[in-house]
């Protein structure tokens, strides 16, 4: 039988993407390798009943590349995209109790990546792997993305996780997608999302913004290397980097103000008034959104690797290289200092009184934060934490570059009726059910749109930037 293999790259500049797409057709076997320039990417076979059917299907594969701007390359010409993974240290804690653990879940890698939800935890790590827990341990579902997971961040209902491979990838479905690609020149450290806008944050010190329909929209480059910080809300984008944190104006990226830091930037937080940046010389520090002015000091003994506060600040947590906890009341009194007992924290967020924290061994730890756990454990006095295992049945969801389809026959149900329509040179979609107004566009996965098509989507909501984000599964209409 013949073999034959077509290696298409789209590599582009400004805010574009940096990927391959391979088709190999060998037989009646169809087999597509696609992902990150550099990356092995992630491979999916199909089997056709004749040879004339499997090389019409790779035709109509390469083909749809080649119209969304894809070129024949040779393999390894093209250098992989810059990705930085953060090196980071973690000596045993100084202190003199050790923090009441609940429960652990080891992830198999160093993780980054945490959001805590009213409903379940997620935790992602650098192998890909994302997993949601609820708040007792119990493991509940895993997403497996093409590359490391550098961070995980939310915007309202939807959850996102920023990979190496340059993706930012949309896991609020059933099934993961695609739904930002930063630029291959751009070597990711952080990002934000509020209301549909990612803002990420660079190796470089650079800031730069990509609006709902994935598209670039400005970018600033800050007095400082290394900007491992970056939090976004409706006044500002709030960056931190080795000289300070620097806020800029959402629309336009103009300098509202620049604060500069005991040391480098590593870590950030907000609040609604203010933002919170834990740096390398053991402090955090608390900034006013307004003017970014000092407004208190929160002092640890080793570098602060990650930092995060109950609601309204009341209480102000920190993590340091130390494999220690620090808990300070708003005015940057200490209350208390804990071990972690199991890494240094990198990451970290409180919620009803828990402290949930991703360590460098790998593990989504949760604390009982509540004053009489601390109070026992500085006293020496913890509950056994629990060692959570994966259930042997757990579903694992990838990305997928399709979508099911469904029926015209069958209606869209409870669902709502979207239409991919040609706008000049861009493909835009737009609500065609009633009820929604047909001028705005719907922020809608770019890999997938097609001139003409119509999709039915689980349900659309208005964003305050004039456009609509879908929620739920995508299917296309037949």
């Amino acid at each position: 039988m013949s073999r034959t293999q077509t290696y298409l790259e789209l590599s582009e500049t400004g805010g574009g993407a940096h990927k391959f797409y391979e088709v190999t057709v060998d037989g009646v076997t169809v087999s597509v390798r696609y992902g990150r320039i550099g990356a092995a990417g992630q491979a999916q076979t199909s089997t056709f009943p004749t040879v004339e059917k499997a090389q019409a299907a790779a035709a109509r594969k390469i083909a749809e590349k080649v119209r969304k701007g894809y070129a024949p390359a040779v393999q390894g010409q093209r250098a992989a995209r810059p990705v930085t993974r953060r090196q980071v240290t973690s000596a045993p804690s100084t202190a003199r109790a050790v923090a009441p653990v609940l429960w652990r879940f080891r992830t198999g890698a160093s993780a980054f990546g945490i959001h805590i939800g009213e409903d379940r935890c997620w935790v992602g790590n650098q192998s890909g792997d994302v997993y949601t827990l609820g708040h007792d341990g119990e493991v509940l579902a895993r997403y497996q993305l093409p590359d490391g997971v550098k961070c995980l961040v939310a915007d309202d209902f939807w959850i996102y996780a920023g990979c190496d491979d340059g993706a930012v990838y949309d896991l609020s479905g059933k099934l993961p997608f695609a739904a930002y690609e930063i630029a291959s020149d751009v070597d990711i450290f952080w990002l934000d999302i509020h209301e549909g806008v990612l803002n990420v944050a660079d190796r470089n010190g650079g800031l730069t913004v990509i609006d709902h329909e994935d598209e670039y929209q400005w970018s600033r480059k800050s007095s400082g290397a290394h900007a491992w910080m970056v939090r976004a809300d409706e006044s500002a984008v709030y960056h931190g980097h080795q000289r300070g944190v620097t806020a800029y104006a959402p629309d336009g990226g103009g300098e509202l103000w620049h604060t500069p830091t005991t040391g480098a930037v590593l870590f950030g937080w907000q609040e609604d008034e203010s933002v919170y940046a834990g740096t390398d010389r053991h402090v955090v520090q608390r900034l006013s959104k307004a003017t970014g002015q000092v407004q208190a000091r929160y002092s640890c003994d080793a570098a602060v690797y990650s930092c995060a506060t109950a609601p309204g600040g009341r209480h102000v947590f920190a993590g340091d290289s130390a494999s220690s906890v620090y808990c300070f009341d708003p005015d940057g009194n200490r209350l208390w200092k804990l071990g972690t007992g199991g890494g240094s924290a990198l990451s970290m967020q409180y919620l009803d009184e828990k402290l949930y924290m991703v360590t460098t061994d790998g593990s989504l730890v949760c604390v009982d934060a509540g004053a009489g756990a601390i109070a026992a454990a500085q006293s020496g006095t913890v509950p056994t934490a629990v060692d959570i295992k994966s259930a042997a049945a757990l579903p694992t969801y990838t990305p997928s570059t399709t979508v099911s389809t469904v029926s015209a026959a069958a209606g869209v149900g409870g669902g709502v009726l979207v239409e991919c329509v040609q706008d000049g040179g861009r493909l835009r979609v737009h609500v065609v059910s009633d009820g929604y107004d047909p001028a705005w566009n719907v922020q809608f996965p770019r890999h997938i749109r097609q001139a003409g098509a119509r999709y039915v989507v689980d349900a659309v909501h208005p964003s305050s930037g004039g456009f609509y984000r879908v929620r739920g599964d995508i299917r296309r209409l037949v």
